[in-house]
């Protein structure tokens, strides 16, 4: 993969934000930087930086998100705001252990945790329906 500015951006805005942006939300900020960058532009550059394993591509009810943080986590969605947060709640051995007892050859996997955020709980004790 060619290293360009724009690409470089892209990637600088996905790794300096834990909110896990769609595609549209990059856009507008990389446009701050490149004011004619466009939103295919964008698309093409997350694509290649998600082959090429620098960022992470999240699949959401009705829309991709993007995740800089590349290392081994897992996540928790809020089933009212919709927001993602990182975890780190699975041991790094789990692999491991689940292929020394199974059949099959795990190689990866990806756990979503769903519940109330701390925002979201708060709101409900502070304004119950």
């Amino acid at each position: 993969m060619r290293n360009s500015r724009q690409r470089n951006e892209i990637l600088r805005i996905v790794r300096n934000t834990n909110t896990h942006p769609t595609a549209d939300w990059i856009y507008d900020q990389a446009r701050m930087a490149f004011p004619n960058i466009s939103l295919g532009t964008v698309y093409r550059n997350l694509n290649q930086l998600v082959e090429a394993g620098l960022v992470k591509s999240l699949k959401d009810t009705t829309v991709v998100r993007y995740d800089g943080n590349v290392d081994p986590h897992d996540h928790f969605k809020c089933d009212q705001c919709g927001q993602i947060y990182d975890l780190s709640v699975t041991d790094p051995t789990f692999i491991d252990t689940l292929n020394a007892n199974q059949p099959f050859l795990i190689r990866s996997f990806h756990l979503e945790l769903h519940g109330i955020c701390p925002d979201c709980h708060r709101e409900a004790q502070t304004h119950p329906a």
